[in-house]
């Protein structure tokens, strides 16, 4: 438990957090994993190579520090750290090793005179507070979710029963139970999390379900990217008859009731997800604007099925921008950045909205400013970066 001291010292280290937090958690991820082999499967060395790891710890200590007063303010962020967790399935056994790692990062960054016993006291109370917050609400899910019709808690045996290309890029890959036991349900826009072994090496990831549940099968779709070791591993190693092993689904960023009408909008590999979406808002009658951005037709995944849909169901309307366009036989609807202009003809006259988007970075802080300036409010936006939410990915 903090006392009164210890939260008002962990309030004094926002402004060294806020100047060099990412060079202290750079330096804690090279201590873990120089000396954890352990943790070594649930870290993507994308991620880790590119920043984006060290990043998203910094900022999440950061906004904890920030707000260890008033715990409901990170509710969205701890929500999402969660669902993380447990896809890769995070146990409490592994907590101990990041709070030694983080608490010996402080001391040897800020060094002795700052990071006095005191200092590291007050951090060693506030990350035992958020850990606990944390195991107990994963705990709860992995016992909920093993209670389910057809739920399961750790690893389980799954048959690539189907391996499709959908683009030059993406492949999707169809899973069912090799128990041959039910299947547990899902959210359309959650994930799953996918245990490999690469060349005598354990890696943990995540992969959105590109389907909607159909209680017999679960489908990923993998973008092959450039140096990734596990996209490239499912691409050429991987075939049809094949065992993986996966956790159950997981994830917050799911399609949530409404009778308003829906936009999704997505770039590159951001479509897996608005696939699932799509589908179960289908079922009903609300209008459903689907934009997608792709570099080019051959990067473009599942247009035919797409097509399929807007042939099919009258409240759907569709819309694809290209980078790079030389096929007039399929021509995509806009090509280059999309203005705020012509996303404005796209979506429904009244703002009143809901709104999905993800996909790269900048694409999600394009899009994002766009629709606050199309007046689409803030409070009826979800969105989701890819890329880390903690510590532990």
């Amino acid at each position: 438990m903090l006392t009164p001291e210890q939260r008002a010292i962990v309030k004094s280290t926002v402004p060294l957090l806020e100047t060099g937090g990412e060079a202290l958690t750079t330096h804690f991820y090279k201590i873990m994993l120089a000396e954890h082999p352990e943790v070594r499967p649930f870290f993507n060395q994308a991620h880790q190579a590119n920043g984006d790891q060290p990043r998203a710890l910094a900022n999440g200590v950061l906004m904890y520090a920030r707000n260890i007063d008033r715990l409901e303010q990170l509710g969205g962020l701890v929500n999402q750290i969660i669902q993380k967790h447990v896809s890769l399935q995070i146990e409490a056994a592994h907590y101990p090793v990041v709070g030694s790692c983080l608490l010996r990062a402080i001391r040897e960054v800020l060094g002795a005179e700052i990071a006095t016993d005191e200092v590291i006291a007050a951090w060693a109370a506030a990350y035992q507070q958020l850990a606990d917050i944390l195991i107990g609400a994963e705990e709860k899910i992995y016992a909920d979710v093993a209670a389910a019709p057809g739920g399961w808690r750790g690893g389980r045996a799954f048959r690539v029963a189907r391996k499709v290309a959908e683009s030059a890029e993406i492949t999707s890959f169809y899973l069912e139970p090799q128990d041959g036991g039910a299947l547990a349900d899902f959210e359309p826009g959650q994930y799953i999390g996918l245990r490999l072994v690469v060349n005598g090496q354990e890696i943990r990831r995540n992969y959105s379900l590109s389907a909607a549940p159909n209680g017999s099968d679960y489908r990923i779709s993998v973008k092959r990217e450039p140096g990734g070791v596990a996209s490239n591993y499912l691409h050429d190693q991987v075939h049809e008859g094949d065992v993986l092993e996966l956790a159950p689904p997981a994830g917050e960023f799911v399609l949530a009731d409404s009778d308003k009408p829906l936009v999704l909008i997505s770039g590159g590999v951001g479509i897996t997800p608005t696939l699932a979406m799509l589908d179960a808002a289908l079922l009903g009658t609300r209008p459903v604007h689907f934009i997608h951005f792709a570099r080019n037709r051959s990067a473009h995944a599942f247009r035919a099925a797409i097509e399929a849909r807007h042939a099919r169901h009258a409240q759907l309307k569709r819309f694809y921008v290209y980078d790079e366009h030389a096929d007039e036989a399929q021509a995509p609807h806009a090509i280059g950045l999309l203005s705020s202009a012509r996303l404005a003809e796209w979506l429904p006259d009244s703002r009143d909205v809901d709104a999905y988007f993800l996909g790269p970075k900048p694409f999600m802080r394009r899009v994002k400013q766009q629709l606050r300036e199309l007046g689409v409010p803030e409070s009826q936006t979800r969105y989701e970066f890819f890329g880390p939410a903690s510590a532990l990915e």
